[in-house]
């Protein structure tokens, strides 16, 4: 039975670095007695929490019966405004690293009462985790790293960063200490620093997903689009062939792209009907394996 009321509250923890992780804690409403698994949502490379449907689809999956956590990474490049890329400095040192680091900040919040709902109780002992494109790839090596998680879905997942690195950018980062990407959405150009690069490559044992997927055996769903423009369907593949997890299901949506035809900003009454398909699986999912 579907939860009609659902409860946002906002607020942030200090990072490693004393630097805010904001977030959006998504409850149902209604007797703060009640017990609700918690799912974390993690957003991708130039992404943020507020981006698109994703507000929507947190409450939409608290409304199954979840505790919906989505955070802004640390050094994402979204400040205070929530939607702007207006901490770019913050943006090009965005380790894995440290992305990696902020889930566990998060996690321990939740565990230790840091981040808390007077209208319900958080079930922190095992949780799911959700994440779209780099976000994907940060919920594989989460799930290896943090024992609390005990499911997974990917949307769009990165198998491996350091294979998608072009000539051109391993050029800047040795000639001058950093590359520059496009944003096509805002029109800012986004500073990559060689750090970003040497995280991936120096602690790749660590962070990237095709190296993490292989320990991993708890229930993950792999989503990706045959006709993702950004991440090849192949990413997906990869880790679903290398993932030795008894329960796993890979869907690869056709007719439809990197966000499922989500764009930003959201203004739609319903979701795109690729998008709906998938958060349908998604909350099928964690209905199963994580309740």
């Amino acid at each position: 039975m579907p939860f009609s009321n659902i409860v946002k509250s906002s607020g942030s923890v200090a990072s490693t670095e004393d630097l805010p992780i904001y977030y959006d804690l998504y409850v149902p409403s209604g007797n703060s007695d009640a017990k609700f698994p918690v799912i974390l949502f993690l957003h991708g490379f130039k992404g943020f929490k507020d981006w698109g449907p994703f507000p929507d689809a947190c409450h939409e999956l608290a409304s199954a019966g979840f505790a919906v956590l989505a955070m802004n990474f640390s050094l994402n490049g979204v400040g205070e405004s929530m939607t702007e890329f207006d901490q770019l400095d913050l943006f090009a040192r965005e380790t894995f690293s440290q992305d990696l680091d902020d889930v566990g900040t998060v996690i321990s919040a939740l565990k230790e009462g840091g981040i808390s709902s007077d209208k319900a109780v958080l079930e922190t002992d095992t949780m799911g985790v959700l994440g779209h494109s780099r976000g994907g790839q940060t919920a594989v090596a989460a799930a290896a790293e943090y024992p609390e998680i005990s499911c997974v879905v990917t949307w769009s997942a990165v198998a491996d960063y350091n294979a998608r690195w072009s000539d051109q950018m391993r050029k800047d980062w040795e000639s001058r200490g950093y590359t520059e990407i496009m944003n096509g959405r805002t029109g800012q150009v986004m500073r990559i620093d060689k750090v970003v690069f040497e995280d991936a490559r120096d602690n790749a044992d660590r962070v990237i997903a095709l190296n993490r997927v292989k320990n991993l055996h708890l229930p993950i769903l792999f989503i990706h689009s045959r006709d993702d423009e950004s991440v090849s369907h192949k990413e997906t593949e990869t880790l679903f062939q290398n993932c030795p997890s008894k329960e796993k299901e890979i869907s690869l949506v056709n007719g439809t792209g990197h966000t499922y035809g989500g764009a930003h900003p959201f203004e739609e009454d319903e979701f795109p009907e690729k998008f709906a398909e998938v958060l349908e699986d998604t909350s099928l999912w964690f209905e199963e394996y994580l309740k």
